[in-house]
């Protein structure tokens, strides 16, 4: 526990610009708008010199406006359905932030092991470890001119795990030093201004801490794709397999779900589920037909809907 390493604290370690990883966040169709935001919004935490160089071109006197930009907490928080795409694109999104600053990003997914055992001071002694090595990274992009050489994403995926609301009264009190630690963790990236930003995944916002929810740069909420999403999804593969647009609607239409109390496909029913099913029902020996991939999109039972709030 003295000792600790890169290798206790993260599951992996990413590096972008990456070619797979550009492919994967291609695939995340149907949220583009969440998607350049939160683009625009890591890369400017990361990389500062990216908005004093747009100030200089477009708004030269703009310092005050700049200044808060600037101190936005280097926190955002993806809140949502299981299935939804915000694990996907937390894990990738620093291929965009790479690209669009022209900087190497790298990710720290942090472990679920970080809980520890429940031992008095373990956890928070993991958080505050996990914290102490993302700022020890980031220091070492950190230039005088303001550019950063690199930037680091901290990633914590269910997030509501490790920074559950302290006003629960039944919360442990190692628990609330771990959510102590976190917070005062993203508040010492924020002092020093350093090149790492902080992405939460959650499916359950509401057990997310007030005070962790208030240092949020901002907060995404990703819900089960609509008739268009889905399409988006669906258009380009089955497309590949020759169906014609009034087939792929109708396949659209069964994967929405049917009646007024019937939920819809999530993201990853439809990519995980859907398209390789239509595949396995047809290989080895005949092609994917239409009427087979109706029946079965009619049929796929779509992953039950999470209540935030639920325990």
């Amino acid at each position: 526990m003295d000792h600790l390493t890169l290798q206790d604290l993260f599951d992996r370690r990413l590096d972008f610009p990456d070619l797979d990883t550009r492919k994967r966040l291609s695939r995340l169709v149907g949220i583009d708008a969440i998607k350049s935001r939160l683009t625009k919004i890591l890369g400017i935490l990361v990389n500062p010199s990216g908005p004093r160089a747009w100030a200089t071109r477009f708004h030269p006197d703009a310092n005050v406006l700049l200044d808060y930009v600037e101190r936005r907490p280097p926190l955002t928080i993806l809140a949502g359905d299981v299935g939804s795409g915000k694990t996907e694109l937390a894990e990738t999104i620093g291929d965009a932030i790479a690209r669009q600053e022209d900087i190497p990003v790298t990710l720290y997914p942090l472990s679920l092991a970080t809980r520890g055992s429940g031992k008095v001071g373990e956890m928070t002694k993991l958080v505050s470890s996990a914290f102490e090595l993302t700022v020890q990274a980031a220091e070492k992009l950190k230039r005088a001119d303001g550019k950063a050489s690199g930037g680091i994403i901290l990633l914590v995926d269910e997030a509501d795990a490790l920074t559950q609301s302290r006003e629960d009264s039944q919360m442990h009190h190692e628990d609330r030093a771990g959510v102590n630690a976190f917070i005062r963790g993203v508040d010492r990236l924020a002092a020093k201004r350093l090149p790492a930003v902080v992405i939460l995944c959650t499916n359950r916002l509401s057990a997310i801490d007030p005070a962790v929810q208030r240092r949020a740069a901002d907060i995404f909420t990703f819900g089960r794709p609509n008739a268009e999403q889905r399409k988006a999804v669906l258009a380009a593969p089955l497309s590949e397999a020759g169906f014609r647009e009034s087939q792929i609607d109708k396949i659209v239409d069964a994967t929405g779900g049917a009646g007024p109390s019937s939920i819809g496909c999530t993201f990853s029913d439809l990519t995980q589920r859907l398209l390789p099913t239509l595949v396995l029902e047809a290989y080895p020996d005949s092609a994917i037909s239409f009427e087979s991939a109706l029946a079965i999109a009619e049929n796929l039972v779509p992953t039950p809907q999470f209540k935030d709030g639920q325990k």
